[in-house]
């Protein structure tokens, strides 16, 4: 059944995550780098993009920021726009983290598809993003795995 075979991958998944950012002496979780990619690539936003961007309930992406903001990878600020909105930004010291384990992220990507031709690979992404489009028009209830 495709659902217990994208639940398999996912673990998969985070498991060679974990592996590779081991290996190479990081210690950064699957959500806790999606999290510092998106700020990467949408400096300023907020937690609520944040959470819609990566697909993280609002719950658990408070608890992503918090460690980032611990481990002083990302700063928040007071918006100028909107005194109540918080922004996120990265640090230096999350750039430099997030660019260092570009590698072992690229390594594990290789990991999981290793099994498929380059026109497979092409296919299952498309495919891939084509289904959870499609699946993100019903809502959820679960809980999020991996932080």
């Amino acid at each position: 059944m495709p659902g217990h075979l994208i639940r398999r991958m996912n673990q998969i998944s985070v498991a060679t995550f974990l592996q590779e950012a081991q290996t190479a002496g990081f210690d950064l979780t699957p959500v806790q780098f999606a999290a510092i990619y998106a700020i990467a690539r949408n400096e300023g936003i907020d937690q609520a993009t944040l959470s819609s961007l990566i697909a993280y309930d609002r719950v658990t992406i408070g608890g992503v920021v918090d460690r980032l903001l611990t481990k002083a990878l990302i700063r928040r600020e007071v918006s100028e726009k909107d005194r109540r909105a918080r922004e996120l930004y990265l640090t230096e010291k999350g750039r430099d983290l997030l660019e260092a384990m570009m590698p072992a992220v690229q390594k594990v990507q290789e990991r999981m598809l290793e099994g498929l031709s380059a026109e497979e690979r092409a296919s299952l992404v498309a495919l891939l993003k084509k289904a959870t489009a499609g699946a993100s028009a019903v809502p959820s209830g679960g809980q999020n795995e991996g932080e």
